[in-house]
C-alpha cells in the first residue's frame, strides 16, 4: 500500500496574524477576518488569487506571509 504524502497545494499562500487588530480601522479588521484569521499567531492557507493578494497587501503590517 502506498503512503500518502501531505503536499502543499499549488497556488496557496500561508498567512499568519502576528499583530493585533485592536485599534485598527474597520476595513483592515474586515480584511483579516476575510482571510480567515481569528487570533494572534493563527495560520491559514488561502488560495493565491488577486482578491486575497489585495487583502494581504492592505494589512501586510499585521501579517507574516509564506509562499
Amino acid at each position: 500500500m502506498a503512503k500518502a504524502k501531505k503536499e502543499v497545494a499549488v497556488g496557496t499562500v500561508k498567512v499568519t496574524l502576528v499583530k493585533s487588530t485592536i485599534g485598527r480601522i474597520a476595513a483592515h479588521r474586515a480584511s483579516v477576518a476575510g482571510l480567515g484569521l481569528r487570533r494572534l499567531n493563527h495560520t491559514v492557507e488561502v488560495q493565491d488569487t488577486p482578491e486575497n493578494r489585495g487583502m494581504i497587501n492592505a494589512v501586510n503590517y499585521l501579517l507574516k506571509v509564506e509562499a
